[in-house]
């Protein structure tokens, strides 16, 4: 006997009904679950998708108001115009000034002195100064013009100045010339301009001065000549 052929295994299925397939979008472009969305979701929906542009619209406007009400800075103030007149003056005066122990260091007396507090200095018309040392000894200035700072501790003599000073080893110093620097505290003379000396009995002409009256050292600056009083013997 031949063998039989194996038999496949057969299904039926029964009749389906058609159901239509449709590829791509669906008819009118909406999806059907949004719109099956009830409103307050699909307004929410929204109100998310444009809050990124909502936040950069704000920020740009506050960036806008921030610059627009941001303080300007300060213009540049013209500089205080500098006071030039005098404070106060004073016409036929004396001033005496006095040291610790109570003694007379200084004196001034003048026709008129200004005060000039811009330039914290002194102008003195028709000055004499008087400048005491520890031991009594006096130096005596004078000028037409004399311009000292607040303490006098430098006086420019203008026209006509002339030092009388005394040294330590009690020779007499005269100083002539038209601009003297005197350092009353110091008890020092200087000068860059032409000067006449009378120191003792001797006389010099010199382009410039340093006189101390503590030493009594005399130094005399530039081409000079003098004339040398006879030594006795």
């Amino acid at each position: 006997m031949s063998p039989k052929a194996p038999r496949g295994i057969e299904l039926t299925l029964p009749d389906l009904p058609e159901v239509p397939i449709s590829l791509g979008p669906a008819a009118g472009g909406a999806r059907p679950e949004a719109a099956a969305l009830p409103w307050p979701l699909r307004l929410r929906e929204a109100l998310a998708s444009a809050l990124p542009l909502l936040l950069m619209v704000l920020l740009a406007v506050g960036s806008w108001w921030l610059v627009r009400n941001a303080p300007q800075p300060l213009e540049p103030r013209p500089p205080a115009a500098t006071r030039v007149e005098p404070d106060y003056t004073m016409t036929g005066f004396m001033v005496q000034r006095f040291g610790a122990d109570g003694r007379l260091r200084l004196q001034i007396e003048g026709r008129q002195l200004r005060h000039l507090p811009a330039a914290g200095r002194l102008e003195i018309e028709g000055a004499t100064i008087r400048a005491f040392a520890p031991d009594g000894r006096e130096t005596v200035a004078t000028a037409r013009l004399a311009l000292a700072d607040d303490k006098t501790t430098e006086v420019q003599l203008i026209g006509g100045a002339r030092v009388q000073a005394r040294s330590s080893r009690g020779e007499d110093a005269v100083l002539e010339g038209e601009r003297l620097l005197l350092y009353p505290k110091d008890r020092r003379v200087r000068s860059d301009e032409a000067v006449r000396v009378r120191l003792g009995a001797d006389e010099f002409e010199a382009t410039g001065l340093e006189y101390r009256e503590d030493t009594g050292v005399l130094e005399l600056l530039g081409p000079m000549r003098g004339i040398f009083a006879p030594r006795t013997p």
